[in-house]
């Protein structure tokens, strides 16, 4: 009956005392916030586990993360955006970045990496790889540089031209 009443409209003011009721018995002192996130942190934690790899690539990059950087926007890829050349096999991956007017041309070979920055101008690329791992590269004065050592994972690199600094995103080589 009562059901049939709150469907039409009409109450019968047992319900705003419950309302009433339990507002008032709810004390925000006690209701500990922070054992609520662990809590709901403990379950997804156990029914959707985030994968290893996935938290090191986020620390790793969270670690080289630089405030004052440009980044450089990825404009051409060779796995991506060339055409395949018939008879291949292990083709150079050639990648392009672009930050403003500065422009990376980078060679990812089974011996390494080499590339030119242009405009030519004094700069140091650091290849990154993880949190601790940078190894610097000198640019000479026409821009060119190699890396003897071809990244095992993702790699970024950091391109430092006086006080500008510009980082590449993320790749796979």
């Amino acid at each position: 009956m009562r059901e049939e009443n709150e469907l039409h409209g009409e109450h019968d003011g047992h319900g705003e005392d419950e309302r009433e009721l339990a507002a008032d018995t709810f004390d925000a002192a006690e209701f500990d916030d922070g054992l609520l996130e662990e809590e709901l942190r403990r379950a997804a934690a156990v029914r959707d586990p985030v994968p290893t790899e996935l938290r090191q690539l986020a620390l790793d990059a969270y670690a080289l993360y630089d405030l004052d950087a440009r980044v450089a926007e990825l404009t051409f890829d060779s796995l991506v955006d060339a055409l395949p050349i018939r008879g291949a096999t292990d083709a150079p991956r050639m990648l392009t970045f672009r930050a403003g007017e500065l422009t990376v041309d980078v060679e990812v070979t089974g011996q390494g990496l080499m590339g030119q920055v242009l405009p030519p101008q004094p700069a140091l690329i650091e290849v990154l790889g993880g949190p601790q791992s940078a190894l610097p590269v000198p640019v000479d004065e026409l821009g060119r540089f190699t890396s003897g050592a071809r990244p095992a994972g993702p790699f970024a690199l950091r391109l430092r031209t006086g006080a500008d600094v510009v980082v590449t995103e993320w790749l796979r080589a």
